[in-house]
């Protein structure tokens, strides 16, 4: 199976580069799954149901978000009624929505998605260990399903790095978002699980983490509360990756970084 993985979007300039350049990616890597990070694509905080079909239109197969899930209130309605719209899954349990879906590529492949949160550093969730220990019982790779993705939203890359080992061999890919910068150690684990770290953000790399710099220095600078923090414009990229899985294991064979556009170094879907 052939999986794509899009960064946290951040605002409208993010979401101009998914429609920009959704049509190569799905020409030249011709992936059977979409997801994309969507936590942050409404003016940089939280998604809107508009906002998630858009996606859809562009090819997405499954949204997952993170701590700004909720930052517009009116996704609670829209995350009930659709699968492909995923909140972490050690949220409390009365939470809306789910943290997991199941789909099947246009080839008949089944896939998992798992939306999973940290916390270190983080709001004080569910154990996301004995969490995924949970949904693995019940979604065993290969048994069960052909593949199994996982967005773990976290600050701590310790945290990311130790759900990435302690799911080696049971899942086909681990790979992180929330950071909004894409790290450089994509790489296939000792049994056979596809791991980032951060697969980085979809926006103005000409900013801090996606945000215009201004408002963002003087609340450093003044430890005040300034202008509202709104999405930078110029040097936007596509960050993701790229995971391809062994048909008979659901294991991952490879894993690519993608950075497209704006001033961060590129990687050209060619050499992919």
């Amino acid at each position: 199976m052939r999986i794509i993985h899009i960064g946290d979007v951040i605002g409208k300039p993010g979401r101009q580069a998914v429609h920009k350049y959704m049509p190569q990616i799905r020409s030249a890597l011709k992936p059977d799954l979409i997801i994309l990070n969507g936590e942050n694509a409404a003016h940089g905080f939280g998604i809107t149901a508009k906002i998630c079909e858009e996606f859809y239109e562009m090819g997405v197969d499954c949204i997952t978000t993170g701590n700004h899930v909720w930052d517009q209130r009116t996704i609670i309605e829209q995350i009930e009624d659709d699968p492909r719209l995923l909140r972490p899954a050690n949220f409390p349990s009365k939470a809306a929505g789910k943290g997991t879906y199941i789909g099947t590529t246009k080839s008949g492949q089944k896939y998992l998605v798992v939306n999973i949160m940290g916390r270190v550093f983080m709001d004080p969730l569910d154990d996301p260990f004995r969490v995924m220990q949970e949904i693995l019982q019940f979604n065993q790779l290969k048994n069960d399903v052909d593949a199994i993705f996982v967005d773990i939203h976290g600050e701590a890359s310790s945290e990311k790095m130790a759900m990435a080992h302690y799911l080696d061999g049971k899942v086909s890919a681990v790979v992180g978002t929330h950071t909004h910068i894409p790290t450089a150690d994509a790489q296939i684990l000792n049994n056979g699980t596809a791991y980032q770290t951060d697969s980085g953000m979809t926006g103005s790399f000409d900013s801090v983490v996606g945000m215009e710099k201004g408002p963002s220095i003087q609340k450093f600078v003044t430890k005040m509360r300034g202008e509202k923090h709104v999405p930078a414009q110029e040097h936007v990229s596509l960050c993701g990756v790229f995971v391809e899985t062994d048909d008979e294991t659901g294991l991952a064979i490879k894993i690519e970084p993608i950075r497209l556009g704006g001033r961060l170094s590129q990687t050209p879907l060619t050499a992919i």
